[in-house]
């Protein structure tokens, strides 16, 4: 799945991603829309995870979806 297939989605796959990332906020989760860097920047500022850290995170997501 790619980051356009996602941003169409989103509503559908929004719920797979608070399973994954549960201290993100729902403010948080609509302003994201499936945009990639601003989820990174969601995972890296609420669990503290460096920046290719949160890439690696958020990307082992999507292959998973």
């Amino acid at each position: 799945m790619n980051w356009d297939q996602i941003a169409g989605n989103w509503k559908q796959l929004k719920g797979k991603a608070q399973a994954k990332w549960g201290d993100i906020t729902d403010d948080d989760w609509n302003s994201a829309e499936g945009r990639r860097e601003q989820l990174v920047g969601l995972v890296q500022e609420k669990y503290g995870h460096a920046k290719e850290a949160a890439e690696r995170e958020v990307d082992d997501w999507v292959k998973h979806l």
